[in-house]
C-alpha cells in the first residue's frame, strides 16, 4: 500500500449502545464468570471510539500495517487494535525566518516568505517523510534560497543588467515563480500550496546604506535628464518664438549668452535672482 485508503468506520453511537449493554450486562452477572468477561468486553470497546473533527483525520494502523485513513468527521468505532494519528487537514500558515542569501548579481539581500498548505494526502504526509511539518520548513527554506539566486534584487539599466523580472519590482512573477518551487519539493509528503509569496525584502545590513545611496543618485541623474530634456526644449522654442515674431534682432553671440542664462535658469535647483539691465543691448 502506497497510497491513500479511505477507511468507513462503524458508527459510534451503534457501538456506545453496545458498550453499555456489555456494561450493565456484566455488572448484573459480575456474581458468576460471564459477568467479569462482559466488563472486560465493554473495556476494550471503549478503546475503540474515536471523534474526528471537522477538517481532519485519523490515520489507522494495525502492528505497523496501514488500515486506511478516516477522513469523514464525526463519533466513530474503529477495531481496538488499531493506532489512531491524527492528521489535520486545515490550511496553515507558515511564515519563514528572514534569510540572507545572494540574488543573481551576488547582492546579500534578507528575504522571508508566507507559505499556506495543507495536508492532502495523509498515507504520504504521515509514511513517506519523517516529519511533514519541519520538512515544509526545510524545503520552503530550500526554495526561497534557489528562487534569490535566479533573480537580481533590483534593474540595474545603467550599468547594461537589465532584467525583466526582478525580486523588488515583479511581485506576481516572482511568487508564481516561488509557489511552483515549492509545490514541487512538498509534493512528495502529500502538501498542497495554496499560496506562497514573499513576505520580506531588503538588502543586507552590509550593503543597504550604499544600495541607498546608488538608488537615490540613479534618482538624481534620471530627474536631471529631465529636466535638461525640458530646459533645451524651452529654449528652442524661445529662441523660434522671438525669431518668427521679431521682437529682437539677436547675433550668435548674443543669442549664446540668452541660451547660457535660460538653461541656468530652468536647470538650476535654487531660485534665480534676475539682474535688470537699465542699459542697451550694444553695451
Amino acid at each position: 500500500m502506497s497510497t491513500e485508503k479511505n477507511y468507513k468506520p462503524i458508527s459510534g453511537y451503534v457501538m456506545l449502545l453496545v458498550f453499555l449493554i456489555l456494561l450493565f450486562g456484566g455488572i448484573a452477572l459480575l456474581k458468576i464468570y460471564i459477568g467479569v468477561l462482559l466488563i472486560f468486553a465493554a473495556a476494550a470497546t471503549v478503546m475503540g471510539f474515536v471523534l474526528v473533527n471537522p477538517n481532519s483525520s485519523r490515520v489507522l494502523l494495525l502492528f505497523g500495517k496501514y488500515v486506511g485513513t478516516i477522513k469523514k468527521n464525526g463519533f466513530f468505532w474503529v477495531n481496538p487494535l488499531y493506532s489512531k494519528k491524527k492528521i489535520s487537514l486545515r490550511a496553515s500558515n507558515f511564515d519563514s525566518e528572514r534569510l540572507k542569501v545572494n540574488d543573481k548579481l551576488g547582492n546579500p539581500v534578507m528575504i522571508s516568505t508566507i507559505l499556506v498548505w495543507r495536508v492532502t494526502d495523509t498515507y504520504k504526509a504521515a509514511f513517506d517523510v519523517d516529519d511533514y511539518q519541519n520538512f515544509v520548513r526545510v524545503q520552503t527554506d530550500a526554495a526561497v534560497r534557489k528562487l534569490a539566486s535566479m533573480y537580481p534584487y533590483d534593474n540595474f539599466a545603467d550599468e547594461g543588467l537589465d532584467e525583466d523580472i526582478t525580486l523588488r519590482s515583479s511581485v506576481n512573477e516572482v511568487s508564481e515563480a516561488l509557489e511552483t518551487e515549492v509545490q514541487e519539493r512538498l509534493s512528495m509528503a502529500g502538501i498542497e500550496v495554496l499560496e506562497a509569496r514573499i513576505g520580506y525584502l531588503a538588502y543586507a545590513q552590509e550593503i543597504a546604506n550604499a544600495m541607498l545611496k546608488r538608488q537615490q543618485a540613479t534618482a538624481i541623474v534620471a530627474a536631471r535628464h529631465k529636466i535638461v530634456e525640458g530646459a533645451v526644449s524651452m529654449v528652442e522654442m524661445a529662441l523660434q518664438e522671438l525669431s518668427k515674431k521679431e521682437l529682437v534682432d539677436l547675433d550668435e553671440e548674443r543669442k549664446a549668452a540668452m541660451v547660457s542664462n535660460l538653461m541656468v535658469v530652468l536647470c538650476s535647483d535654487k531660485d534665480a535672482s534676475p539682474i535688470v539691465n537699465t542699459g542697451t543691448l550694444n553695451h
